[in-house]
């Protein structure tokens, strides 16, 4: 028990050590390349450029309260990167849609990510789809963990 415990931890650490390092060195590169600071290309990421995503939903997603977003989307917004728009159910709604300068910019972002991550380039082919399998799964089991949160959350508001 004691032995999973342990394991559990340093491979959360791990992937934090990674994640963390990856985010560094990208940051670098998008604010250098892409004028984005690491706020701006964290919540651009975060945007579905297929679908509106109201803002209280990107706070959500970044975990912060919703008007620390504002900063970042006025940021995005100005660069022509998205736009807001009222929620056509309820005017009260703000979304964020992705332009095709967004779109165009994730690209860049995605072209960055794809050619300059040297922790998964040292990985094989075979290695980094087992490692995205499992990532995948891991991901699952997290939504699906937020999501019996919010349940319960729901259920002792009642």
């Amino acid at each position: 028990m004691a032995e999973n415990r342990n394991q559990v931890a340093q491979l959360a650490q791990q992937v934090l050590d990674v994640s963390n390092w990856l985010d560094r060195h990208h940051n670098v590169r998008f604010a250098s390349e892409l004028g984005l600071t690491p706020a701006s290309a964290r919540a651009l990421l975060q945007l579905d450029p297929d679908q509106p995503v109201p803002t209280r939903a990107l706070a959500s997603m970044l975990g912060c309260d919703p008007s620390n977003v504002t900063s970042f989307v006025d940021r995005l917004e100005t660069a022509g990167l998205i736009e807001r728009h009222v929620d056509e159910h309820d005017r009260r709604i703000k979304t964020l849609v992705v332009t095709p300068a967004g779109r165009q910019m994730l690209a860049q972002v995605d072209d960055i990510r794809g050619t300059d991550s040297p922790p998964l380039q040292a990985l094989t082919a075979a290695e980094r789809e087992t490692l995205q399998k499992l990532l995948g799964k891991a991901w699952t089991a997290a939504k699906s963990f937020e999501a019996d949160i919010c349940a319960q959350r729901t259920t002792e508001s009642r």
